[in-house]
């Protein structure tokens, strides 16, 4: 059963705003910190449903900070810590949600890099199945479609491939876009057919993997919702993510 993002949404909202103890004035800021941010999100999903082209470019105006000022921040390289007053406690996630959302703002060349991959992503639509607006969204949200992309932990490319997924995959080059993405679109179809086609639930064992799922009992969208706040807060704004971004792909 498909699960409609704006309902994961709002069910992962509930969850965040309710999961700190205000008691502590430091939680009570660093909630309120992490609302805001989560907000941002959620405004860039309905305004990119909405069909709103300008509505993601409004949203981000309004943040101060920039992608290369994140990464200056992030490789701990910023010396002035008054201009990154209520930044650098930022957990994780959240960090990594904004830096997204601003390297959106600060590429000028998304779109032609999709377009430039067009071909490779309608054929690996085809060969395994997959919607090719599901595959943009994931290079978008995975890698901001930098085919030389490396995450902290080692995933790789376009799609953002483990060294042993893309091994097993048969991937000799992650860094080649032919390869990375038709591994990691067949990647991702296994984890569609694995989920009775449930997509939310793919995505999830995408970024997560299958088998933390399977520890949790989850086997479709249903179970997903049910224990949705089980899994790592990462994984929960990787859905809404892809959600947001795959909107723009389609109509």
């Amino acid at each position: 059963m498909q699960i409609d993002p704006r309902t994961m949404v709002q069910l992962i909202q509930t969850q965040s705003r309710s999961a700190v103890d205000f008691s502590n004035t430091e939680s009570r800021a660093k909630a309120e910190t992490d609302r805001s941010l989560f907000d941002i999100l959620l405004q860039e999903l309905m305004r990119a449903e909405s069909g709103d082209p300008a509505g993601q470019e409004d949203i981000l105006s309004n943040v101060p900070w920039t992608a290369a000022d994140l990464s200056t921040l992030s490789s701990g390289m910023m010396n002035d810590d008054n201009a990154w007053e209520g930044l650098s406690g930022l957990d994780t996630e959240s960090f990594a949600a904004l830096s997204q959302l601003l390297a959106a703002r600060s590429s000028t060349s998304s779109s032609a890099t999709a377009g430039d991959l067009e071909p490779l992503i309608t054929q690996a639509a085809q060969k395994y199945g997959v919607s090719a607006s599901l595959i943009k969204a994931v290079i978008e949200t995975e890698s901001s479609f930098n085919p030389q992309a490396v995450s902290s932990a080692g995933a790789k490319g376009l799609m953002q491939l483990m060294d042993g997924t893309a091994q097993g995959l048969g991937v000799t080059d992650p860094f080649d876009p032919a390869q990375n993405i038709d591994a990691g679109t067949r990647y991702l179809a296994a984890q569609i057919k694995r989920f009775g086609g449930d997509e939310n639930t793919a995505l999830a064992a995408y970024n997560a993997g299958p088998g933390r799922l399977a520890k949790l009992g989850i086997s479709g969208d249903s179970q997903l919702m049910e224990k949705l706040e089980l899994l790592p807060g990462e994984t929960q704004r990787y859905i809404v993510k892809i959600a947001a971004a795959r909107a723009k792909y389609e109509g």
